[in-house]
């Protein structure tokens, strides 16, 4: 998977689960756990997600990565363009499908022909 595709998912799966260790965003990405402490920390060099801390139960203190404002208009504008990427792998998928199924026919086509020929033998 490609950066950007890495960055617009730890986004997207932060702005769901902020509460998510690195761990558990290592595992839903499947990247090394090193793999994700180094896309969480640019993440945060560049103030798209903060790391804060939260009060849970009991008194214990629990963390999350919350997204900034900056954070969300940038998934934004990477939310537009993993589309157009994911829309020009499925039409160069599906005019590879279309060249395939035409093969296909030809193939058969050919086969076709052979046996026709061989059966007049």
């Amino acid at each position: 998977m490609a950066n950007q595709d890495l960055q617009y998912q730890v986004l997207k799966l932060l702005e769901k689960n902020p509460d998510l260790t690195q761990r558990q965003l290592a595992e839903k990405l499947g990247v090394s756990l090193g793999k994700t402490h180094y896309l969480v920390k640019s993440l945060t060099d560049v103030g798209w997600v903060k790391f804060g801390n939260f009060q849970r139960s009991n008194d214990k203190l629990g963390y999350a990565y919350l997204l900034t404002p900056k954070g969300i208009a940038e998934k934004a504008l990477i939310t537009v363009k993993f589309l157009e990427r994911k829309q020009e792998q499925y039409s160069r998928l599906h005019e590879e499908i279309a060249q395939l199924k035409e093969d296909v026919r030809q193939q058969q086509n050919l086969i076709q022909k052979n046996e026709s020929s061989n059966g007049k033998v």
